[in-house]
């Protein structure tokens, strides 16, 4: 039964991705989404994992108040970057198992979520948030920064966070390739 509820749940998100990538065509991704979402002000993981409520069917209130504390490195502790806590959480929604005895399911799921940091890390450098900001442990203040031209043109966020999607948009395309 749980082999079977696997599949039926694989197959309706897969489904559900071949129908919300033609409504959202070429001009949008959920790279664009990101980046459109960190610029109106949501921080990095908001802007990650809010990006895909198209795949995830989340409405994009819960999927910000849910994803909200992991921004600027898991409350500003600087520690792992929120773009990458943003793919994760949604590597875990699309590839998560349920049973806790699921060995198989927790193995292929730590497998895909390594090599989603392998790929992150090397086009960024690092996952860690601090290290992507230059910033020694302490230097930054606790408040979140004002957000400006010159805060965007400085920091690596936006680009942490289209790469992060893009990892998960090349996962859901590999996944539906290998459907077909």
């Amino acid at each position: 039964m749980k082999t079977i509820l696997a599949v039926q749940d694989a197959a309706h998100k897969n489904l559900s991705y071949e129908i919300q990538k033609e409504k959202r065509g070429k001009d949008m991704n959920h790279s664009d989404e990101a980046e459109r979402l960190f610029r109106e002000g949501y921080n990095c993981c908001q802007s990650t994992f809010a990006a895909f409520c198209d795949v995830t069917h989340m409405d994009k209130v819960t999927a910000l108040r849910y994803a909200s504390a992991f921004g600027a490195g898991y409350g500003k502790v600087r520690e792992v970057c929120g773009g990458v806590s943003g793919m994760t959480l949604l590597n875990g929604y699309l590839n998560g198992y349920t049973e806790a005895n699921d060995r198989e399911g927790k193995i292929a799921l730590y497998h895909k979520e390594q090599e989603l940091c392998r790929k992150f890390k090397e086009t960024q450098g690092t996952l860690i948030c601090r290290e992507l900001l230059n910033l020694k442990p302490g230097e930054d203040k606790r408040e979140p920064s004002i957000r400006t031209e010159e805060y965007y043109r400085t920091r690596p966020c936006i680009s942490c966070i289209r790469r992060a999607a893009q990892l998960i948009d090349e996962m859901l395309e590999e996944t539906s390739d290998q459907k077909k």
